[in-house]
């Protein structure tokens, strides 16, 4: 059975989720490890809750060191707020996935539901990709479009898209531990 690491760093909704899917068997791995860089994070308390080991990181190195110790088959980033080096993507390349609010290429960082919203687009989304060396880049896994709706507020739109990623991280999770997700150059094969 593989063993899953969430990386964190705030309120930990899709952490949840993911603690959910797994206790349910619809992910049929261990969920082994949090690695947390934020010792105020709401996350903390729902690792606890579901005994969850905690890593309360400052630096790579000790990530490293707990991600060997728990013999971590996937790196799930999960609202981490801290950019990972090349080198650490580079060792576990094909081993780290992330969720972002918004379709991918469209409305990278940290403000992917507010810059969608306030540009005006019709459309959004949610996307689930492997990470690489570069910010919200990487080989697309899966995504699911949302619509912005007449009279959509910024407060209704971030709940809809929380929904959506609620559904599509566990699904991404399952197909990568069930060894159906291939990486050829930029794109993922789904089998």
């Amino acid at each position: 059975m593989k063993n899953i690491a969430v990386f964190a760093s705030g309120r930990g909704t899709n952490f949840a989720a993911i603690v959910k899917a797994v206790k349910n068997g619809r992910i049929k791995a261990n969920l082994s490890l949090l690695v947390c860089d934020n010792s105020k994070a709401g996350v903390l308390s729902k690792a606890k809750k579901a005994k969850i080991k905690i890593a309360l990181v400052k630096n790579e190195s000790m990530i490293i060191r707990y991600l060997k110790e728990n013999k971590i088959d996937l790196i799930v980033l999960a609202g981490f707020m801290r950019l990972l080096s090349p080198g650490f993507v580079r060792r576990y390349y094909g081993r780290i996935i992330n969720i972002h609010p918004s379709l991918l290429p469209s409305f990278k960082g940290a403000e992917g539901i507010k810059d969608a919203f306030s540009y005006g687009v019709k459309f959004t989304g949610v996307t689930v990709h492997f990470v690489d060396e570069l910010m919200d880049h990487g080989p697309i896994i899966l995504q699911q479009a949302i619509k912005i709706g007449e009279g959509q507020t910024i407060g209704s739109l971030e709940k809809k898209i929380h929904k959506v990623e609620h559904k599509l991280y566990p699904e991404a999770i399952r197909l990568f531990v069930e060894g159906r997700l291939k990486i050829a150059g930029r794109k993922v094969k789904i089998r």
